[in-house]
């Protein structure tokens, strides 16, 4: 990028941070929602908040059945990526 080209753009230079920063936080969710380790890792952490008082039942029975279904869905998606 030359000098020239670089002035006329440096406006946008805030706009390119915000578009980077979020394409950072996309890829980093993509591999949190397809990691085993990472929803079993959110499964205790909801244990444990809520045998600390800091989720009510519903709550934590919630997150539990969403945690569950993603790794349930995870297992047969991994299943049927070996079945020929």
């Amino acid at each position: 990028m030359g000098l020239l080209t670089g002035l006329l753009t440096l406006p946008l230079a805030p706009v390119r941070g915000t578009i980077w920063i979020a394409e950072q936080l996309a890829d980093q969710a993509a591999l949190e929602l397809g990691d085993e380790r990472a929803i079993r890792r959110h499964l205790v952490e909801a244990e444990l908040a809520y045998e600390a008082g800091e989720l009510g039942e519903e709550e934590f029975e919630a997150i539990e059945d969403e945690l569950l279904e993603r790794l349930e869905l995870l297992a047969h998606g991994a299943a049927e990526e070996v079945e020929p």
